[in-house]
């Protein structure tokens, strides 16, 4: 049965974010993990040491740079990086994606230093390319100066630009099945190791899928989680939350029973024009609470030409911001 699409505007709206209250060293937020939508935070936009969620970035940026996941030599420099540790030594070749798993899980600035020098030629070049790929996926509160996160005055980044951190990361399906890891074994220069993922809440909880952990006596404790439930995916991000663990769990939940996922342009065919039609293959789902269905409003792009099928492209948008694109096939 066709349907027509009613393409509807609306006013701006306040979003609520209720909830935990952030002193001006610390805040906290939780968006949408497939569109990227804010759905509540306080002090979000604050620039904020981040310690080692740095990592993200690292990991994600390293495996975007194109770099070979083979081999590496592991320099002095490497070997002897400050903070915490996986126990390189210098003059060792080691696997790369071994060094991805022993950054994510074991929070290795040894490994990110490697990663580094392996990925962008020299530390400096790496973090160039860190920044520059900030600027690309629009992290626009974020400067890096480091591959780990060590505390420099001008590292830093927001909670909301971290979460997007993740957002983006979560795309690349290596590092996704990296960060969700429980348990990795890695042998390395005839020794076995056998890493468990720092993040207590991936290891033990059925919804937290993925995750990084972070603390230097500056940035304090920081924290962010993947979670899922039911379809729903979000991510919580925690900056100097000394209950990270607990405020993850209750952040998360909050969303689970406050939000349900909303088809808001079912799947099957539409009229468009006048001896036009367009068939969705799939449905188009938002993540809203409730009240927020009438804030949801549709684009739909044609193609210009004559072709008997195209491709157009439904837009999505809430508050009049898109949100989500999906091809819809027209048949004229």
């Amino acid at each position: 049965m066709k349907r027509a699409i009613a393409i509807i505007l609306f006013a701006t709206f306040v979003l609520c974010t209720g909830g935990k209250e952030a002193s001006a060293r610390d805040a906290w937020v939780v968006i949408d993990a497939e569109t990227g939508r804010l759905l509540s935070g306080s002090n979000e936009h604050v620039r904020l040491p981040i310690a080692s969620l740095t990592k993200i970035w690292t990991a994600f940026t390293v495996l975007e740079s194109g770099a070979p996941l083979g081999m590496t030599t592991i320099s002095p420099e490497a070997a002897s990086a400050e903070g915490s540790s996986i126990y390189l030594q210098q003059g060792v070749t080691a696997d790369v994606e071994g060094l991805l798993y022993g950054l994510m899980l074991r929070s290795g600035n040894d490994a990110a230093y490697a990663l580094a020098e392996h990925a962008g030629g020299s530390l400096d070049g790496f973090v160039d390319l860190m920044n520059e790929n900030a600027i690309v996926f629009g992290l626009n509160d974020t400067v890096f100066t480091n591959p780990s996160g060590l505390h420099n005055e001008i590292h830093l980044s927001t909670a909301y630009d971290t979460a997007l951190m993740m957002f983006h990361a979560m795309k690349n399906e290596k590092f996704k099945k990296i960060a969700s890891t429980h348990t990795y074994n890695y042998e390395l220069n005839n020794e076995r190791y056998s890493w468990e993922n720092k993040h207590r809440l991936v290891r033990s909880s059925d919804t937290a899928i993925a995750g990084k952990t972070g603390f230097t006596k500056v940035a304090g404790r920081t924290l962010v989680t993947y979670f899922e439930k039911d379809g729903k995916k979000i991510i919580v991000v925690t900056l100097n939350d000394g209950n990270d663990w607990n405020t993850h769990r209750e952040l998360s939940e909050n969303v689970f029973s406050n939000y349900s996922l909303v088809t808001v342009a079912k799947k099957g065919k539409y009229a468009i024009l006048p001896g036009m039609e367009g068939e969705l293959d799939k449905p188009i789902k938002l993540l809203l609470k409730k009240g927020e269905k009438n804030k949801v409003s549709h684009i739909l792009r044609i193609p210009r030409g004559e072709n008997k099928n195209s491709i157009g492209r439904w837009t999505v948008y809430f508050d009049n911001k898109p949100l989500k694109t999906s091809e819809i096939l027209l048949t004229r």
